[in-house]
């Protein structure tokens, strides 16, 4: 996990599991922002890539304290989930470790509450 990148694997279709973390985002009252379906986008030029959507969500009171200390991790919020198919018909779900974007700006004590929060969210 050096790069931040943390895959799991998923015991259900893309679509459910999809379903299932729009739920999750809607239970935990984190809002969806986007989702972007890669493979459509793919098609859309004549192109074939197997399932591949990322999730954009996320909750101004979780994330504006860490921009407050770094601007910098607005970057990399809001945070966003893959649900992909792997090349053998498994479905991933993949996501940065919120431990290693607090690291990646130098996140200090004051913005651990958030990045506890953001933890659960990705749980």
């Amino acid at each position: 996990m050096s790069n931040g990148l943390i895959t799991t694997a998923s015991r259900h279709s893309v679509a459910e599991t999809l379903a299932r973390l729009r739920a999750a985002l809607k239970q935990r009252e984190l809002t969806l922002f986007a989702q972007v379906d890669h493979a459509a986008g793919a098609a859309s030029v004549g192109l074939v890539l197997r399932p591949t959507t990322v999730v954009i969500f996320g909750n101004p009171k979780g994330g504006t304290p860490l921009m407050q200390e770094a601007q910098t991790v607005g970057i990399d919020l809001p945070l966003k989930m893959l649900v992909w198919e792997d090349g053998f018909g498994r479905v991933q779900l993949s996501y940065n470790d919120v431990a290693w974007i607090a690291q990646r700006h130098g996140l200090g004590a004051a913005g651990a509450p958030a990045v506890a929060a953001l933890n659960e969210v990705t749980a």
